[in-house]
């Protein structure tokens, strides 16, 4: 019998990845919604290919281009909006959900998923990081089984004992070690971090990456919101997860245990592995992906990452312990202040800042509803606009 599955993000990296491995066995998958945000052409070919029973576009102008391209023959239903990413998530006929939207806009249909009682391979890390006590709850209360997507915490998953109850104690863990390539710029100083452009922010040295997440990786908030989604994931504290820049990028992360034992998943840095083993999960099937070659890669080298160079680290753990509405006020700067970069609106040391500005800003609130998230994203896109024409110099600070 095949799984269903919807792919939220299909035009993406990780929806790319996702759909090849997918490719790999007919036998075992089929596509039944794919969902992009306006790549059209993208698109009509993956509904050509997969013939899914819906794909669904950001928005009705994206919607339509889509459908213009798809020939009459096609069975596709075309559908646009977040009302129906969140209808192909939670499905009746879709086993597994593969949540690969970037940034906020995935929170919802995830979400969703999640209550449904799906099997949800989470690579989009910010339903965790602005949501995590509702999305947990929901995993719960759904049913669902939740399995880590992110190539750090896949590792987690596959070192932790196979009955983890989210206890260190109970399985002898001390630590989870949080490997980080370091991105592009390591080992850089403030001073030469100054005129980066974008496109050396987004030239990641060992995966390929969309713009957004490519930069937060250059700026280490990425390893930030991976620890806030860490603590969620795995019922831990950021006192309990070490980052370790790890420039290889071989080993994916690590478990430290009481006997002195570290047990350390390792692989090529290619992101079809975690999602082959989330779709086969607990089985494992062929990837695509070659085997390391230890003898080529001769030496692994570790460092602790620099926080004093690149603050957004520091700033993901202060906002995990202000908890409430502050880590979906830290994603929602962040994602302002990122796009603004991108535009060449700033400079790349001015994202932690423009960050630091908008959480300094932030009255802390506790989440019991989404909507307290919603409130709290809205308000920090709306502060971090007006920080952004501070800086400019459009208004009086």
């Amino acid at each position: 019998m095949t799984s269903q599955i919807t792919v939220l993000g299909a035009t993406g990296s990780i929806g790319q990845s996702t759909l090849d491995v997918v490719r790999r066995h007919p036998e075992r998958y089929q596509v039944f919604a794919l969902t992009a945000a306006t790549r059209a052409d993208e698109m009509a070919a993956l509904v050509r290919e997969f013939s899914p029973r819906y794909a669904v576009m950001a928005d009705s102008e994206a919607a339509r281009r889509l459908q213009a391209q798809l020939n009459c023959g096609c069975e596709t239903t075309v559908l646009s909006g977040t009302r129906a990413l969140v209808e192909v998530a939670e499905a009746e006929e879709v086993d597994q959900v593969m949540a690969a939207i970037v940034g906020a806009a995935g929170l919802l249909p995830t979400l969703a998923a999640a209550e449904a009682g799906k099997r949800v391979l989470l690579a989009n890390k910010e339903s965790l990081v602005m949501a995590g006590p509702l999305f947990m709850q929901a995993v719960r209360a759904g049913g669902a089984t939740l399995l880590p997507i992110d190539s750090e915490h896949n590792a987690i998953f596959q070192a932790l004992p196979h009955n983890y109850g989210g206890d260190f104690s109970a399985h002898g863990i001390r630590k989870i070690l949080l490997t980080a390539s370091g991105g592009p710029f390591r080992g850089c100083t403030a001073a030469e971090l100054e005129n980066v452009t974008p496109a050396q922010a987004v030239a990641h040295p060992n995966w390929s990456m969309g713009q957004k997440i490519s930069v937060d990786s250059a700026t280490l908030m990425n390893k930030g919101l991976e620890l806030i989604e860490a603590c969620f994931l795995f019922n831990c504290v950021p006192d309990d997860v070490q980052v370790v820049v790890h420039p290889q990028s071989v080993i994916h992360s690590m478990v430290q245990y009481c006997d002195g034992s570290v047990i350390a998943q390792l692989g090529q840095p290619d992101m079809r592995t975690p999602i082959a083993y989330g779709l086969a999960w607990p089985e494992r099937i062929d990837a695509g992906v070659q085997s390391l070659d230890l003898f080529n890669i001769a030496r692994l080298d570790f460092t602790p990452p620099d926080e004093d160079t690149f603050p957004c680290l520091r700033l993901a753990k202060e906002a995990f312990s202000a908890g409430g509405t502050m880590p979906a006020v830290l994603n929602a700067a962040n994602e302002i202040a990122v796009e603004a970069f991108l535009r060449e609106q700033i400079a790349f040391s001015f994202i932690p800042t423009l960050i630091a500005r908008v959480m300094a800003r932030h009255d802390v609130q506790p989440i019991q509803h989404l909507a307290d998230v919603m409130a709290a994203d809205q308000w920090a896109r709306d502060c971090a606009v007006a920080q952004l024409d501070v800086a400019n110099g459009r208004v009086n600070a």
